[in-house]
């Protein structure tokens, strides 16, 4: 049975990752982190929301998504900062917004908070190393989520760029390209481009100001990554950014994503005429 809600594709998917990451890659996370986490950001979602009035139980999976992107990314020693990250992600999505819409990425701010404010919090971006089948795996995965909410444009934007960027970087210092393919066959970057970077609620609204951003977002990565040596060069691309999106909503009006909306859509076209899944015999 298809499940209704494309934020349950993404919590299923995303907790395929951690019990695949902890099982095949020997993670040092400890499981009582994980609750931490999860408790935290549900507890937080359910808090706020009382407090400024909003619907939440709809939200909690958003709450969850973030706690579960948290455990797959940020570590940390002490169950303390683990909390901190999550409350601060899920608060960031009530303080950090113009009008009805957040700016700020809940699960990129938790994990730059925890690293500036604690001093046991760290991420590993090499931690899924370069096998193959998960890039095939993240890929796979993240384009039934793409497909449905319609942001594979935000994902080839950033990809290409960086790609391109890496590509020419490589060829004016004479490397051979093993080197090339040995800097991209990342799977902590395969996530952040297909489920993090493209978080349909705090993305640019229109197609046009998704790429320019995605491509900004790429410029800057390549720049701290390899001007500035800094291994989580991605994260930093995205908070330093994320503001942006609001100069790019005025620049390029357009509706702004709904989830909702989004099923609705799905649904219209499987009942089009031309649906092969639903035409009469």
């Amino acid at each position: 049975m298809l499940l209704k809600d494309i934020r349950d594709y993404q919590i299923l998917f995303l907790g395929l990752f951690l019990v695949l990451g902890i099982s095949t890659r020997d993670w040092t996370l400890r499981p009582e982190l994980i609750g931490v986490a999860i408790a935290t950001s549900l507890a937080t979602q359910w808090i706020l929301s009382l407090v400024t009035g909003k619907e939440q139980m709809a939200n909690l999976r958003s709450a969850l998504i973030t706690s579960l992107g948290l455990s797959l990314l940020l570590r940390a020693d002490s169950w303390i900062t683990m909390a901190i990250a999550a409350a601060i992600a899920i608060a960031s999505k009530f303080i950090f917004k113009i009008g009805d819409k957040h700016f700020f990425n809940p699960t990129n701010f938790g994990i730059i908070s925890a690293l500036i404010l604690t001093p046991d919090a760290w991420v590993s971006p090499g931690q899924w190393g370069e096998e193959w089948w998960y890039g095939l795996l993240f890929a796979g995965t993240g384009g039934m989520i793409l497909q449905r909410v319609g942001r594979w444009d935000t994902t080839a934007a950033f990809l290409g760029s960086y790609s391109l960027l890496e590509a020419i970087r490589n060829l004016w210092l004479g490397w051979t390209w093993d080197v090339y393919w040995h800097r991209l066959m990342s799977g902590s970057l395969l996530l952040f481009a297909l489920f993090m970077i493209t978080d349909p609620r705090s993305i640019p609204n229109s197609r046009i100001g998704r790429v320019v951003w995605a491509i900004c977002i790429a410029g800057l990565t390549f720049i701290l990554r390899n001007y500035f040596f800094i291994s989580t060069a991605v994260f930093w691309a995205l908070f330093a950014l994320a503001p942006l999106t609001i100069l790019l909503d005025v620049l390029w009006l357009a509706p702004r994503f709904s989830w909702q909306e989004g099923d609705r859509k799905e649904e219209e076209e499987l009942l089009t005429p031309n649906s092969q899944l639903l035409t009469p015999n």
